[in-house]
């Protein structure tokens, strides 16, 4: 999933991946850095964006919000991105990511 910060314009892209335990983050990627959206320690700069391998537990779910005041989420699935709202009504928020069983 991908999305683009209000105030810096930055593009924050991230793999998630279904794991037995729920929605693991595999890899987070960043155009660039401010206005919170800084890189952490050991991000590595590869091809544009700062990349790094997230330490986090898996969840049950991702929760997206949608404000309507900035360009919606991008959802990827199998190398085919589309916006959320090619799924969803626009005022469909807040969205759950969660794993079909």
């Amino acid at each position: 999933m991908s999305w683009r910060h209000s105030v810096q314009k930055t593009l924050w892209q991230e793999t998630w991946r279904e794991t037995p335990d729920g929605l693991a983050l595999t890899e987070a990627r960043i155009e660039g850095s401010g206005a919170g959206m800084d890189p952490p320690d050991g991000a590595k700069l590869i091809d544009g964006f700062w990349r790094w391998h997230p330490d986090l537990p898996a969840l049950r779910e991702v929760v997206m919000r949608r404000s309507g005041a900035t360009a919606d989420w991008q959802i990827c699935i199998r190398d085919t991105c589309r916006a959320l709202g090619s799924y969803l009504p626009a005022e469909a928020d807040p969205v759950k990511l969660a794993i079909c069983r």
